[in-house]
């Protein structure tokens, strides 16, 4: 059972890279995901941490749906073989270490998809505090990829 589940994440990971196609589109494509995970961030500070006086249910909402959509959406692909090198839409900071490091690549992933499907369902519910503090477990959870496989500009 365990060697048919890892040959279909095998499978499944080669045919993701492959519909991906070359590695400047994987890295332009990933650039583009982040950017609009990170818009999407911006919107909640705004209104949750920076000026809750502007809290809108419905825009937080939006954007947490957003950013949980874009984590479930098999960003994986996107980080094919020698997507460490090469340019996006500017030069890519990943690290060679995500390749090197392939358990701790995968459990940055899943954090972020966990972490930002808890986000989608707690904006929901439309208790600020509560938004507040998933937000910053999401955070956390980009923060620590980040700083294990991305360079600082």
């Amino acid at each position: 059972m365990k060697s048919k589940l890892l040959l279909t994440l095998i499978i499944g990971a080669a045919s993701a890279a492959a519909v991906a196609g070359p590695i400047e589109d994987q890295i332009r494509f990933r650039q583009s995901a982040y950017s609009f995970v990170g818009w999407n961030c911006a919107k909640i500070k705004n209104q949750v941490i920076d000026h809750p006086e502007t809290y809108n249910k419905d825009q937080v909402v939006a954007a947490a749906s957003a950013i949980a959509a874009t984590a479930n959406s098999g960003l994986g692909g996107l980080f094919g073989a020698g997507t460490d090198k090469g340019t996006g839409w500017k030069t890519t900071r990943l690290k060679s270490e995500f390749f090197q490091q392939p358990d701790d690549a995968k459990n940055a992933g899943v954090a972020f998809i966990t972490e930002a499907n808890a986000l989608a369902k707690v904006a929901e519910t439309g208790k600020i505090d509560d938004i507040k503090a998933q937000f910053g477990k999401l955070g956390e959870a980009c923060k620590g990829c980040h700083d294990k496989f991305r360079t600082k500009e």
